[in-house]
């Protein structure tokens, strides 16, 4: 299983801040396309991601038991 945390918008789109993601050796971009399709969130291209509290790239690939945040780009002044 896969813990994927969700911040800003993307936890008020879903409602909730974490989900499990049956899944092993998938991509990090993979992982976007699932969380898309099964839960129809929009803006995943644009978030920064971390696994396992580490800055990742789409490319990463992605082990049971990882934590995955997203985390929207966040607008200030």
């Amino acid at each position: 299983m896969i813990n994927v945390l969700l911040f800003a918008q993307l936890k008020d789109e879903l409602g909730k801040e974490t989900v499990l993601i049956e899944g092993n050796e998938m991509s990090v971009a993979q992982l976007k396309a699932k969380m898309k399709l099964d839960f129809q969130l929009e803006g995943l291209e644009t978030v920064m991601t971390a696994v396992n509290e580490e800055f990742a790239d789409d490319d990463t690939i992605l082990s049971d038991g990882d934590t995955v945040a997203f985390i929207p780009p966040v607008s200030g002044g």
